[in-house]
């Protein structure tokens, strides 16, 4: 069977959740969910993380967007779609997008785009620029950029 908390202990758990790591109000729903807490329970907690600074959607989201553009590499259109998964507001997605300055998207665009083309042992060039552009458009680039990479890479 499993154990239900008295809503002070899920309080607790959930603060450091939050604390540990930025969540969203979705991820805080879910994991007060597995701590079997009741709907009215779960937005009186939802409601004290957010009045004591432990859950914030826009601090989140723009968190959110910095780490997967600077670590995982990920274009604005993955971002966009990962954070409205998430069901983040139109305006924070926005505002995340904004912490990502257009020179450093370009330049990690650019060292992404230039190491994978290196990396890539096709000798068809149909096949290795297909494996270009799905690779790129996988990771979010707008169809725009990565088709106009590969005609600046590709061999004339």
């Amino acid at each position: 069977m499993q154990k239900t908390h008295s809503l002070t202990e899920a309080q607790k758990k959930l603060e450091h959740y939050c604390a540990y790591q930025e969540r969203c109000h979705e991820d805080v729903i879910k994991k007060s969910r597995e701590l079997l807490l009741s709907p009215s329970e779960i937005d009186e907690v939802v409601v004290y993380l957010i009045q004591n600074n432990f859950l914030n959607e826009e601090r989140f989201a723009c968190s959110f967007a910095r780490g997967k553009h600077r670590i995982k590499h990920w274009g604005k259109i993955r971002i966009v779609n990962e954070l409205k998964f998430r069901n983040i507001s139109t305006y924070n997605i926005n505002k995340a997008l904004k912490e990502i300055t257009p020179e450093e998207y370009l330049q990690s665009f650019n060292s992404i785009t230039e190491k994978f083309w290196e990396s890539l042992s096709e000798s068809n060039p149909l096949k290795k620029r297909k494996k270009f552009c799905d690779y790129l458009l996988r990771k979010g680039f707008e169809s725009n950029l990565v088709y106009g990479k590969v005609k600046e890479l590709e061999p004339s």
